[in-house]
């Protein structure tokens, strides 16, 4: 038998979320304890779960390259020193088509996660930042589980009606709720 503590846990597809950052609200610099504390609310945050890929880098690196893996080293080793966060790298693969390169294992990842601490009875709510349809088993399973699902999106961006009917309860991320969270 589950017993309500409120603990609650976040998935961020940082990919997803970038986008929100970078075409909705003109790129700020988040603070990403406050987002996933004002997310969570009154609740308990168990864990930040953040998603996202290294960026690419050739055999031989740019210094294009080599700057933004320099940058996404910083964005990710300040974010693995916050208190309750975790991040899960997938990979990068260069593709043929546009855009050039695309996520691979990250979906996958946050799915495990979300499975993994709904069906062990670790979690009571899952806060769920994402668009993608690839996420409804998962979030299927959680609600088996007992766990409720909240959808946090951006009109802004795409964003799987099938996702958007499945989650318990669905949230648009506002100018207010960035405002709130960025750092001066």
């Amino acid at each position: 038998m589950r017993i309500l503590t409120d603990k609650t846990a976040v998935f961020i597809d940082n990919g997803y979320l970038s986008k929100v950052l970078k075409y909705d609200f003109n790129e700020p610099k988040l603070d990403y304890r406050a987002f996933s504390d004002l997310l969570c609310g009154s609740c308990e945050r168990f864990r930040t779960y953040v998603y996202d890929c290294p960026p690419y880098q050739s055999p031989v690196p740019t210094d294009s390259e080599k700057k933004r893996k320099s940058d996404s080293d910083r964005f990710f080793t300040a974010l693995d020193r916050l208190p309750r966060f975790e991040i899960r790298y997938g990979r990068l693969r260069k593709t043929n088509s546009n855009p050039p390169f695309e996520q691979k294992g990250v979906d996958v990842l946050l799915s495990v996660d979300l499975v993994r601490l709904s069906s062990s009875n670790k979690i009571d709510k899952a806060i769920l930042v994402s668009g993608d349809s690839d996420f409804v088993p998962a979030v299927r399973v959680a609600k088996d589980e007992g766990v409720i699902v909240e959808l946090f999106y951006s009109k802004g961006q795409n964003l799987s009606r099938e996702l958007y009917q499945i989650c318990d309860d669905r949230f648009d991320i506002t100018r207010d709720m960035i405002d709130k969270c960025t750092l001066k």
